[in-house]
């Protein structure tokens, strides 16, 4: 794998471009090709993936990524970064960048008819850290050809979607993400390979997506159940989920119809758990949306 950005190529990409690193976009630049490498790498990619990059930046894990996938949709909110992209890829990947296409666009808000050719199979990104569990709830929910991937977040936010029952850190994103997915924790990367260099870690998280576990519950009840029960973490479930419900009685009636001890909390429950609550809902799972 050559043509990949170094710090010098980053630093004369974005000055010829005019470019500083906002706070407001999330913006931090690998400058580092053994990081993309290993990105690349640990996201398993086969020759017939089609991979999809949010946020690519000055381009340095596109590169990475235009070798070995048999596509790469790279989606970047910053127009000025979108517009260059394209000749940085004749620069520095050769007949590879034929393999790009760049959509500038708000990840939040594209579609699968925007990435419709061809569809993405893989998510490989190095995602802005204040949209980072949005972006990848809403990509799951919106294309279902996505098999697999690979995002670094900051480190914190990676212990949060990998984290199971009972760990203090286990919430909303850990759950809503398992509904898609079975994820882990794939390592860390230091704030050095970074600019500019943030002030935490970043961790790398692994998923592959699986088959909801109550394809027979809609998922915006199940999610609206999640909702529910971690807005108000110290609270029983019996009383976090009595607005939900309609009452506390309704609620731990729900509850003890899904198999759920009313005393038990959030935190406790694997996301088959509050499908089921979802599927006692007391006038049906569709209601609870």
């Amino acid at each position: 794998m050559t043509g990949l950005l170094g710090p010098a190529e980053i630093r004369e990409l974005a000055a010829r471009l005019g470019v500083t690193p906002t706070k407001k976009l999330g913006q931090n630049f690998v400058h580092d090709p053994n990081t993309v490498r290993r990105i690349v790498t640990a996201a398993g990619l086969t020759p017939d993936d089609v991979a999809l990059e949010v946020g690519p930046g000055l381009g340095s894990l596109t590169l990475a990524l235009l070798p070995v996938a048999a596509h790469v949709h790279a989606v970047e909110l910053d127009p000025t970064l979108a517009a260059a992209l394209p000749a940085t890829a004749d620069r520095f990947a050769g007949p590879d960048a034929t393999r790009l296409t760049v959509h500038q666009a708000d990840a939040l808000r594209v579609t699968a008819a925007d990435l419709a050719d061809p569809a993405p199979t893989a998510l490989v990104a190095n995602l802005p850290y204040n949209v980072a569990v949005p972006v990848v709830l809403h990509l799951l929910a919106e294309l279902p050809t996505l098999r697999h991937g690979l995002v670094m977040v900051q480190k914190e936010v990676a212990d949060r979607l990998v984290a199971g029952p009972g760990s203090k850190v286990y919430g909303i994103p850990s759950v809503k993400l398992a509904w898609y997915a079975r994820a882990r924790a794939a390592g860390k990367v230091p704030p050095n390979v970074f600019w500019p260099v943030p002030n935490v870690d970043s961790g790398l998280v692994a998923f592959t997506r699986r088959e909801p576990p109550r394809p027979d519950v809609p998922r915006p009840a199940v999610f609206a159940v999640v909702d529910a029960a971690f807005a108000q973490r110290r609270k029983t479930l019996r009383a976090a989920l009595a607005g939900w419900a309609g009452g506390a009685d309704r609620a731990a009636a729900a509850l003890t119809a899904a198999g759920v001890d009313p005393g038990a909390r959030g935190e406790s429950l694997t996301v088959e758990q509050f499908a089921a609550i979802a599927a006692s809902a007391p006038d049906g799972p569709a209601a609870a949306q």
